[in-house]
C-alpha cells in the first residue's frame, strides 16, 4: 500500500478539476445560445447541412455544438492525467490544467464563429495537455 501524503498544493489540482466543470457548463450553455437563436428544437443534436449551407445562425449552432463534443471526448484523458500527474507535481499539473482549459475556451469562442478554421487559435490547449502526459509518463520511470 502506498501513502499519499496532500499537501495545500493538491487543493489547486482539484480547483482546476472543477474548474473543468464550470467550463463543461459554459460549453452548454454556448451551445445553447446559439441553439436558440437558430430555432433548432429539441432532440435535434444538428441542424442539416442544407440549412447550416444557408444559414449562418445554423452553422454556428453547429459549430458550437461540435466544440462541446470536442470538449467532452477529451474531458476524461484531461481528467486522468490531471489527477493522477497532480499527485506527484501539483502545482505543475495545476498550471498545466489552466492552460488547457484556457485554450478549450478559445478554440470554442474561434469555433463557434461559425468558421471552423477559427478553432485552432484554441491549439494552445495542448501546451497544457502533452505536459501533463509527459509528467505522467516520467512518474511511471521512478
Amino acid at each position: 500500500m502506498v501513502a499519499i501524503t496532500l499537501t495545500e498544493q493538491h487543493g489547486y489540482v482539484l480547483a482546476v478539476a472543477v474548474l473543468s466543470v464550470i467550463v463543461n457548463m459554459w460549453h452548454g450553455f454556448n451551445t445553447s445560445s446559439y441553439r436558440k437563436a437558430a430555432k433548432i428544437e429539441y432532440p435535434t443534436a444538428y441542424a442539416s447541412e442544407e440549412l447550416a449551407n444557408t444559414d449562418i445562425k445554423a452553422k454556428r449552432f453547429n459549430c458550437a455544438q461540435r466544440a462541446h463534443a470536442n470538449y467532452l471526448e477529451n474531458w476524461t484523458n484531461f481528467l486522468v492525467l490531471l489527477l493522477v500527474s497532480g499527485i506527484s507535481f501539483p502545482t505543475f499539473s495545476a498550471i498545466a490544467g489552466v492552460v488547457f482549459l484556457f485554450g478549450r475556451v478559445i478554440y470554442t469562442i474561434g469555433y463557434s464563429s461559425g468558421d471552423p478554421s477559427q478553432r485552432m487559435k484554441g491549439a494552445i490547449a495542448y501546451l497544457g495537455f502533452f505536459p501533463l502526459l509527459v509528467r505522467y509518463l516520467l512518474t511511471l520511470k521512478d
